[in-house]
């Protein structure tokens, strides 16, 4: 399973850096945090680097934002109009002008807009299907559909079986995934939820179609016990969860509440330097480093032997980090086998288990951003994804 960069607020020199760094990725280009000059630009710095690729999401989530860099693109429609537009001249018009976007970059694949769906119905499914025939009409070559789905609409597993069902017969290459957490969570506590995302990502690719996860963090590593090709994740908060109102004006960026958090790998937590200074007095600060093969020489300074805060770290520096060992730790997760990934998933769920009970006893914590409570969660997704679907990811791995 590949990581592919969520390109958000302060990203530009982190795409080409790892790009460059990895030999190559996949960055999702973000028309909210990017003009059309910058999208040029950074596609092309990203396309020099061999195996280099970037790919445009739409964002059309919310017909009526109003962010005013995201609906200064020129496909972006003007006084939308809900069901007219979907049978209008209007549709094709914001296609031809994605189309035209998409091939000036260079993107490697078409991702056609998808509204986000507070619920999976008739009308929804209507529009969808709209999209995907005048889509198909005007363009050729790869195209991915974008599934964007309120975390209401994943509790129902009637609602799910609804859109695996209508999916199964569009036509298309792959699937875009834009999930929004309950409540708002960063981590998320629902494990019917988080089962619901494996199924979808499961009966997807049993059908032979590419996946992708946009907008994610730690917790969907299990996504490679399904199969999916690839999750996506960046710098702050809103592109590693999906809050919808981040499309609008009014939108309270999380930029304006700086903090520095440490990813620690084994753990599947993230740490405020204030913490490790505490895993430092506890002597259990070297439980925290990455082990080998994961290091990347961003954060060796801080298992030294002084107190980490005296030497600080610097935010390009933890985020550099956190993407680097998510990259490792997606890349390590897909074994030869279905059996072999979901062992290899769940050792990690019992490495991180052992090591936050032992930190959270002498002080150490991650609060809101600590995995100790979400590990349970994670074991009980994967054992319904066992259940449903593990007899065909069993045997047809090798080919989906």
């Amino acid at each position: 399973m590949e990581l592919g960069l969520q390109f958000g607020y302060g990203m530009m020199d982190h795409s080409r850096s790892l790009v460059r760094q990895w030999g190559g990725g996949t960055v999702i280009l973000s028309p909210r945090d990017l003009s059309e000059r910058q999208l040029l630009r950074l596609a092309g710095e990203v396309k020099q680097v061999d195996n280099g690729e970037v790919i445009v999401d739409p964002q059309f989530y919310l017909p009526h934002a109003d962010h005013e860099r995201l609906v200064a693109h020129k496909y972006w429609p003007q006084n939308y109009e809900t069901g007219v537009f979907w049978t209008s001249a209007r549709l094709e018009e914001m296609l031809e002008q994605l189309l035209n976007l998409n091939m000036e970059i260079g993107a490697s694949a078409v991702v056609l807009p998808g509204l986000l769906a507070q619920d999976i119905n008739q009308e929804w499914l209507f529009i969808q299907e709209a999209i995907i025939e005048k889509a198909n009409e005007l363009i050729e070559g790869e195209k991915i559909i974008t599934l964007a789905l309120s975390a209401d609409s994943l509790r129902s597993q009637d609602n799910v079986s609804e859109l695996i069902e209508a999916a199964e017969e569009w036509p298309a290459n792959g699937y875009y995934l834009v999930l929004e957490h309950p409540r708002g969570q960063y981590l998320v506590d629902d494990p019917n939820w988080l089962a619901s995302v494996l199924d979808l990502v499961a009966s997807l690719k049993l059908r032979g179609r590419k996946v992708i996860l946009g907008y994610c963090n730690q917790q969907m590593l299990i996504a490679a016990c399904a199969k999916a090709d690839a999750i996506a994740s960046g710098t702050w908060m809103n592109v590693r969860s999906f809050p919808p109102d981040k499309f609008r004006m009014t939108y309270d960026e999380e930029i304006k509440q700086r903090a520095t958090w440490y990813y620690c790998p084994r753990g599947l937590s993230e740490y405020k330097i204030p913490f490790l200074d505490i895993a430092y007095r506890q002597r259990v600060l070297s439980l925290m480093a990455p082990e080998a093969p994961l290091d990347d020489n961003l954060v060796s300074h801080l298992f030294g032997q002084v107190q980490p805060s005296t030497v600080g770290l610097s935010e390009q520096s933890a985020f550099r980090h956190y993407l680097q060992m998510l990259m490792q730790q997606a890349t390590m997760l897909v074994a030869d086998s279905f059996d072999e990934t979901v062992e290899r998933y769940e050792n990690m769920l019992s490495s991180a288990e052992d090591l936050l009970g032992h930190l959270s006893r002498v002080g150490v914590r991650g609060q809101h951003r600590d995995f100790g409570e979400f590990v349970d969660v994670n074991r009980a997704a994967l054992e319904v994804l066992k259940t449903t679907h593990g007899p065909m990811l069993r045997r047809r791995w090798a080919e989906i």
